[in-house]
């Protein structure tokens, strides 16, 4: 029998997201969802989600934007991890956020707990929930090298 460690000091929640672009130029569209439940219930964000116990963060974030936006087969890279202890209201968050982009913005599909999905301009985003401005910029520089 395998013996179970666990430590006696607080552990981060951890999660991932998406951001998944079309278009390029002053035509580039990133998708959001907006979000059924708080926090930020309403507000516009990018797809994502907690990461399960039993798989892996590619695993995770290609469940997640497939859920929340119907998107499937997108090709993501790991962008960067975002962990300032501020950043969710729940409590301590780690987010993997990853990149990528597709040729054509596929009509997007909200479920899950995305009350709706859509392809934005990048230069006239609206509000976003956690820090997702942030990470869209980021993105962007990435994907403009």
């Amino acid at each position: 029998m395998a013996e179970s460690y666990v430590y006696a000091y607080p552990r981060p929640m951890v999660t991932v997201d998406a951001v998944v672009f079309c278009g390029d130029g002053a035509n580039r569209r990133v998708a959001l969802i907006r979000r059924r439940n708080e926090p930020f219930a309403g507000r516009w964000a990018l797809p994502g989600g907690f990461v399960d116990m039993d798989e892996s963060l590619e695993h995770a974030v290609a469940r997640e934007l497939a859920e929340e936006t119907g998107l499937r087969g997108i090709a993501l890279r790991q962008l960067h991890a975002f962990g300032d202890p501020g950043r969710d209201p729940r409590g301590r968050n780690i987010c993997v956020a990853y990149v990528g982009e597709t040729d054509t913005a596929a009509p997007l599909r909200a479920a899950d707990d995305a009350a709706e999905a859509a392809w934005h301009p990048v230069d006239a985003l609206p509000p976003l929930a956690f820090d997702h401005g942030n990470i869209v910029a980021m993105a962007l520089e990435r994907i403009e090298e």
